[in-house]
């Protein structure tokens, strides 16, 4: 099980890379998206990979693990700075550090109740 949590975990890294680097024209949900909605969706991507890679359990700590996930959106941001068709946006790193700290307090709070 564990396994498949890892790979879940590992597609789900690729898969937000690579439409976070495709013009964001080219993908029509997100070209409707609103400025509160864009970062709802933010905060809701970055809560689902905080969480599958807290739940994949990798030798390292819960908060490293959290630091890890922002920082992969921190280089996607830096990437949106150059690319010609996105935008560096400090509210989108708000809305992903706000979605990976709500997973953990889940996480460690189901935790906590598990015991």
């Amino acid at each position: 099980m564990l396994k498949t949590i890892r790979f879940i975990f590992i597609i789900s890294l690729f898969l937000v890379f690579f439409l976070s680097i495709v013009p964001a024209s080219t993908i029509p949900i997100f070209a409707a998206l609103s400025v509160l909605s864009d970062k709802l969706v933010h905060a809701l991507i970055y809560f689902i990979l905080g969480y599958i890679g807290l739940l994949s359990r990798f030798k390292i700590s819960e908060f490293l693990v959290i630091f890890l996930i922002f920082n992969f959106g921190l280089m996607i941001e830096i990437i949106h700075f150059f690319h010609p068709y996105r935008y560096f946006e400090y509210l989108d790193l708000l809305a992903n550090s706000i979605g990976v700290t709500i997973a953990l307090l889940i996480f460690r709070l189901k935790s906590n109740l598990s015991y």
